[in-house]
Order: structure tokens, then C-alpha cells, then sequence
């Protein structure tokens, strides 16, 4: 027992007594400590932090009562309630910051990959869309060069021209409207007049305007209603949505197919079902349907009967919109094709 009158160098002489007493006692639970974190290491961050608190608190009583020699007196029992307090105190603290911290990892995780997801979809998105710019632009400046070299002088070949670089500039003006669309979306900046819009008016008009498209592809596209549902929302943004997802179901609906639009409601939602014939949808790719830019593993030819209206941002748009409203939107394989359902909440009567 070290006195309190003693000299410092009295007290280093029992100190080099102690310590290897000490060490002898200690040094083999923190080995077993330090075993016992590597085996919980693919546990929870709690459970590794409360093994690291208790490591060096099982060490110092079982250093304690070794150089005790195991006579618990009085001041023995006041160092190991002392210690036993501090467990008592220490372990919960352990096991809230392990929780705390687990959680801002698990955050700080995820945001990272949310980060390299949006940096990798912007790569695409420029490399595609440059990809996709290029092509009628190299199309128009060659068109133009021929009519103003006079290599074509025909009547009826400079009319195809003309109506040729007619074509491409209209894809062209679909592909800046829809970055523009997109950029208002992504930035936050889209903002909704909301009204009471009935969905059915919005599905007729859509399918309407796309009914030249579908007739020169001969594509049949059906409307089939079993309620009349009224939803909350923006009429032209609602419009674009359903142009959206039937435009993309006769684009990958082959001739002689079929287009099937239906409106329903479940419970206090309004449900839009848009089926096509594509063939499917390859598993390792339908959870990129609605990426920007993306347009699946088939050619990226434009096609010239007119269906394809840009950079396949199409339906990265129409989730956008969806969830602006509040509605969600989905994809799976349907019969000889997919089927696209969106959900949106119907307004208050």
C-alpha cells in the first residue's frame, strides 16, 4: 500500500513493484478483448463499442485484484464500486453513441452513393445526349450543303430534303425541351398550378395526339376506363406524363401490336395502366428504366417512322412529374410486354 507521506521516489519504487503484477493480470483480458473485437467485427457498430469500453474496465479490476492479492479491505471495495459505477455509466454511453454513429455512417454511406449515381447518370447523360445531338445535326448540315451546292436540284428531292431537315429539327426542338423539362424538375424549380383535373379528359387528349403516330406505325392503342377517377394536379403536367408513357409504348410496340391505356381507382388513388408489346423488359435492366438517358441495350438508330422523340428522357420526365404530385410510379413485365402503372391521389370531394 503506497502511504500518502511518502517520497515520489518511494512511490516509483512500489510502482515498479506493481506494474508487473499488474500487467500480468491485465495484459491477458485486454488480449482477450482485443480477440473478442475481432470476432464482432462484422457485428454492429453498438456491440463493437461497447466490447471497446468494456475491454479496459475488465482489465483494471482484474489488475486491481491481482495486486490486491484478492484481501478485499475496505479501500479494495470502494476501487471496484467505483468501477462498477463507471461500467454502469460508460456501457449505455457506449451502446447510444455506437447507435449514433452507426446511423450517421449508414447516412453518410448512402449519401456517397446517391452522389456517384447522380455523377455517374450526368456522364451518361452528356455522352448520350451529345451522342444523340450530333446525329441530326451532321444529318441537317449535310442536307443543307447538298441544296445550297445544288447537288440536288429535283423538285421532288429538294421537297424530301426540306421536309427531311424539317423532321430532324423537330427532334431536335424535343430534345431541348425535354433537357429543359428535366433541368426544372432535378433543380426544383418546377412549379404546379393545382386544380381538380378529371384524368379520363387527360388520357383522351394524350392518346389523340398521339393517334397519327400510332396509325403510321399501325399500332391499335385502346382506352378502357372502369371508374372516372379526379385527381389533384397540373393539367399540362399530367398531359405530359400520360404523352410520355404512351409515346414510349408504341415506340417499343411493334407494328400490328397493341397499345392498352386503362383508368381505374384503388382505395384513394387514382391508377393509370399503360400496357405495350415490347417484349419485356430484361431483369438486370428494369430498375433502370426511369435513369436519365437511358434507353435499354437495343440500337440507338433514330427511327425514321417518327416515334422516337429524343434522348430517352421521356420517361425520366414522367417520374419526375409523378412524383411532384405526389404519386408514385412503376414498371413490371406484363403479358407479351410491360406495364407502366402510375399513382396519384385523388382530389378531395
Amino acid at each position: 500500500m503506497i502511504g500518502s507521506g511518502e517520497s515520489a521516489w518511494d512511490m516509483f519504487v512500489h510502482i515498479l513493484h506493481i506494474l508487473p503484477l499488474a500487467l500480468l493480470f491485465a495484459l491477458p483480458v485486454a488480449a482477450l478483448g482485443g480477440l473478442a473485437l475481432y470476432l464482432l467485427r462484422h457485428r454492429s457498430l453498438a456491440t463493437t463499442m461497447t466490447t471497446l469500453v468494456l475491454t479496459p474496465i475488465a482489465a483494471m479490476l482484474v489488475g486491481i485484484l491481482g495486486v490486491s492479492g484478492f484481501m478485499f479491505t475496505e479501500a479494495l471495495t470502494t476501487e471496484l464500486l467505483v468501477c462498477l459505477l463507471v461500467a454502469l455509466v460508460a456501457v449505455p454511453a457506449a451502446m447510444v453513441l455506437g447507435r449514433v454513429i452507426a446511423r450517421r455512417s449508414v447516412w453518410e454511406r448512402e449519401a456517397r452513393e446517391r452522389e456517384r449515381a447522380a455523377e455517374k447518370s450526368r456522364r451518361e447523360l452528356v455522352a448520350w445526349i451529345s451522342h444523340d445531338l450530333r446525329s441530326p445535326l451532321a444529318g441537317i448540315q449535310a442536307m443543307a450543303e447538298a441544296l445550297a451546292d445544288g447537288v440536288v436540284s429535283e423538285r421532288a428531292e429538294v421537297a424530301d430534303y426540306a421536309q427531311r431537315i424539317s423532321g430532324e429539327t423537330t427532334r431536335l426542338s424535343g430534345m431541348v425541351g425535354d433537357l429543359f423539362e428535366l433541368s426544372r424538375i432535378t433543380a426544383g424549380a418546377l412549379e404546379l398550378s393545382m386544380s381538380a383535373v378529371p384524368l379520363r379528359d387527360v388520357v383522351s387528349d394524350a392518346v389523340a395526339a398521339q393517334a397519327p403516330v400510332a396509325d403510321r406505325k399501325r399500332v391499335r392503342v385502346l382506352e378502357n376506363a372502369s371508374a372516372w377517377p379526379v385527381v389533384s394536379g397540373s393539367d399540362p403536367e399530367l398531359a405530359r406524363i400520360v404523352r410520355n408513357l404512351v409515346s414510349n409504348a408504341i415506340r417499343h410496340t411493334p407494328p400490328d401490336g397493341t397499345v392498352a391505356v386503362q383508368l381505374g381507382i384503388d382505395g384513394d388513388q387514382a391508377l393509370l395502366a399503360v400496357d405495350d408489346g415490347c417484349g419485356g423488359i430484361p431483369d438486370d435492366e428494369i430498375s433502370r428504366v426511369f435513369d436519365v438517358a437511358f434507353r435499354g441495350t437495343q440500337a440507338r438508330t433514330p427511327d425514321r417512322s417518327g416515334t422516337t422523340s429524343g434522348g430517352g428522357l421521356g420517361l425520366a420526365i414522367a417520374k419526375g412529374l409523378v412524383e411532384a404530385h405526389r404519386g408514385r410510379i412503376g414498371v413490371q413485365n406484363h403479358g407479351p410486354g410491360c406495364r407502366f402503372e402510375v399513382r396519384l391521389p385523388l382530389a378531395a370531394s
